[in-house]
């Protein structure tokens, strides 16, 4: 009872969905039309472990060949050997302190240059291939750039591409196409996937932005099919797509040592970041969230939720454009040194 009590609160009409409209009007009748339903979560849970094996698969037989074609190494770093006094200080600390040497020295017998380099070694032991990076931004490279298409083909007909405001004009019925069905459901297994695949690959600077990323995403995708916010979901997806490719072709060119390539595209990918993150999502999608829906869809706690959620993301975009900004700088003055 406590739980069917929590279930039905949490799905309670009042919160998810506007004024006079319920779950029945989003019930699929025999018409032909076909509306989101809460069940058609179940396919992205599924769907995630089947995106998954093919991008080990495509990892394997398709971006290894290509890594190894282009002379990346794919050699494992030396293993050490095992001293449970330095393994322990390894855990602790994988930088050892002056003090922490001398005292390794009187345990093991060692010298300070070869606890020092025992450390270096172990370090590298830890550190992921370049083929592993290769291999990674490849396979991000093949999806973000075929579903960036894929869902330009779906909506480039549809009237909400073009003006925001129609994501809410006429709801609650919205029906989907299957394109656009097949589309969110692709997008919400491929970011399943990467919520526990996150763990396994190379762990990067912004791990924990990364992560908060997948989860207002994942939320944002959710709540917005079981209150059929389809449209708008589309067009959040669609821009985050347009961008995140470039990034990957620019580190990919980065691991075959094509520093021109690289430098090209990830010139690009900055200008297709400040167009798409810093001028269409906050005037396309977070104006439109924000001052267009309420007057058709009225004012409710789920209109709170995905604008806050739609805040989040904007809140990212900000701190990521930070770090980008600071990438280039760094980049750019080295150079200036070396002249």
């Amino acid at each position: 009872m406590a739980l069917r009590s929590v279930y039905e609160t949490f799905w309670s009409e009042w919160f998810w969905l506007p004024a006079n409209v319920t779950w029945k009007d989003l019930e699929n009748k025999d018409d032909g039309l076909y509306y989101p339903q809460t069940k058609d979560l179940y396919i992205p849970l599924v769907l995630a472990f089947i995106i998954f094996a093919i991008r080990k698969c495509f990892e394997s037989f398709i971006a290894k060949p290509i890594g190894l074609y282009f002379g990346i190494k794919d050699g494992r770093p030396k293993t050490v050997q095992p001293i449970s006094a330095l393994e322990n200080s390894y855990r602790i600390k994988k930088f050892p302190s002056e003090d922490t040497v001398k005292g390794l020295e009187k345990q093991t017998d060692m010298t300070e240059r070869e606890i020092q380099r025992w450390f270096r070694m172990r370090r590298n032991q830890e550190r992921p291939s370049q083929m592993k990076r290769f291999t990674e931004a490849s396979w991000r490279f093949f999806f973000y750039f075929n579903i960036f298409v894929y869902g330009v083909a779906v909506l480039w007909d549809k009237p909400w591409f073009a003006e925001s405001i129609q994501c809410w004009v006429g709801y609650p019925q919205h029906d989907l196409s299957p394109g656009v069905f097949w589309y969110y459901m692709i997008e919400i297994s491929f970011y399943w996937s990467l919520m526990f695949s996150q763990f396994m690959d190379v762990k990067r600077k912004d791990f924990w932005e990364m992560f908060t990323h997948h989860c207002a995403t994942i939320c944002l995708l959710t709540f917005s099919w079981c209150g059929n916010f389809v449209r708008v979901g589309t067009l959040v997806l669609c821009i985050h797509d347009a961008v995140d490719y470039w990034l990957e072709a620019a580190k990919m060119a980065k691991y075959i040592k094509a520093q021109r390539l690289c430098d090209v595209l990830f010139a690009i990918f900055g200008i297709v970041w400040f167009i798409t993150r810093l001028v269409l999502y906050p005037t396309k999608i977070v104006v439109s969230t924000l001052f267009y829906a309420h007057p058709i869809v009225g004012w409710g706690p789920a209109y709170f939720v995905y604008n806050g959620l739609l805040i989040s993301l904007q809140i990212l975009h900000l701190i990521w454009t930070y770090m980008i900004g600071r990438i280039v700088w760094l980049q750019i003055s080295s150079k200036v040194k070396l002249t």
